[in-house]
């Protein structure tokens, strides 16, 4: 199909874009699954801060772009779509868990595959067909069968966002509450001493938030043509790994646009920061084992993020920067569902991960006790 300057510019945005992505994630250590770990596991929340200030950071950008008319964040299909808590809460826990079986999520996927690691390249094929599965194949018939019946229609619910919904229950002005949100953001991710002494830090939060909120200024505003109109959407790593795939092998019925930029970009990025780090190398599985792991967790991720309507770039970042209320409810879930996983591969299995489990005591005590 031929491509209009719409489809060309929209993928040129999420190129760039992709690309500092792709620089963050090598050069940055910004990673999602790492930065659950740290905090669950190790108590360390550096790389925690660093993602809560690249939300802080988006939300200013987004709010101060939506306060001069550029874009319209309810044009987004995660606030358009409507809410719908449950698919939010089961597809992010869904995806958590396939996170964990993976080790990395979507974008860490590409950024992995952009280092050399063909274990990668399997996840991203599996991702991207099951993604186009859970929209437009078998496994989408879930969705509209158990989980489409339970959206959220009530009026205080029409725009899904959290300073609007606040504006609702308080009176208060909805814009009053963004810039409220980002400042709390920001007074967590800066009272922590160790974190302010570390400047890439610091400067790889603000440089994400900026890249998210560009995804939306770009499509939502210098992309749009009244005869070529286009979504406004920002980056999310599972349908645009799924449109890479079928752009790839049906370019001339399909198009370019900002989903398939953002997945290249960060392949582009990932690759010249391993150079610049010199950590591009060959790697592939050790053993069936851990193929089959990664095979079923790219499975469950691109299922359970076409459920949730995103990851944890396309929920946790993209969503959280429009205040979306699904963003809180899908990061805790994936949150969750990672931390059940992790604790499921320490303990070797389901069947020992039960077993380590401690018995159920009755308080109950029978005569002779």
């Amino acid at each position: 199909m031929e491509e209009t300057t719409a489809t060309l510019l929209a993928f040129l945005i999420g190129l760039l874009g992709g690309g500092g992505l792709g620089l963050a994630a090598r050069l940055g250590k910004f990673c999602t699954l790492a930065a659950i770990e740290d905090a669950l596991f190790a108590h360390n929340y550096t790389r925690w801060r660093m993602w809560v200030l690249a939300i802080a950071v988006a939300i200013v950008a987004v709010y101060l772009a939506e306060s001069l008319g550029l874009i319209d964040p309810r044009r987004a299909l995660v606030i358009s779509d409507g809410f719908n808590p449950v698919a939010t809460i089961v597809g992010g826990f869904i995806f958590g868990i396939g996170m964990a079986l993976v080790g990395t999520c979507g974008f860490g996927t590409i950024v992995r595959l952009g280092g050399g690691d063909l274990k990668s390249l399997v996840v991203f094929l599996v991702l991207g067909i099951s993604a186009f599965m859970a929209a437009s194949g078998p496994t989408a018939l879930m969705h509209l069968w158990v989980f489409e019946p339970l959206k959220i229609s009530a009026p205080l619910f029409q725009d899904p966002r959290i300073h609007v919904l606040l504006a609702k229950l308080t009176g208060i002005g909805a814009a009053v509450f963004p810039p409220l949100i980002a400042a709390v953001l920001v007074a967590w991710v800066l009272a922590n001493g160790k974190f302010r002494s570390r400047f890439s830090g610091i400067v790889w939060g603000i440089w994400v938030g900026l890249i998210i909120a560009s995804g939306w200024i770009g499509t939502g505003w210098l992309v749009q043509d009244p005869f070529d109109p286009r979504p406004m959407t920002s980056f999310s790593f599972v349908r645009p790994v799924g449109n890479t795939l079928m752009y790839a092998m049906t370019s001339t019925s399909s198009q370019l646009g900002f989903g398939i930029g953002g997945v290249v970009g960060v392949l582009i990025g990932a690759f010249a920061g391993a150079l610049i780090k010199s950590e591009w190398r060959w790697q592939t599985h050790d053993d069936p084992h851990e193929a089959k792991r990664q095979i079923v967790g790219a499975f469950l991720m691109g299922t359970g993020g076409m459920f949730a309507l995103g990851c944890t770039f396309g929920q946790g970042l993209s969503a959280a920067s429009l205040l979306a209320i699904s963003a809180p409810l899908a990061l805790a879930s994936i949150w969750l569902g990672s931390w059940l996983g992790l604790l499921v591969l320490m303990e070797g299995g389901v069947s020992e991960f039960i077993r380590s489990l401690p018995p159920i005591r009755s308080s109950h005590k029978t005569p002779a006790e």
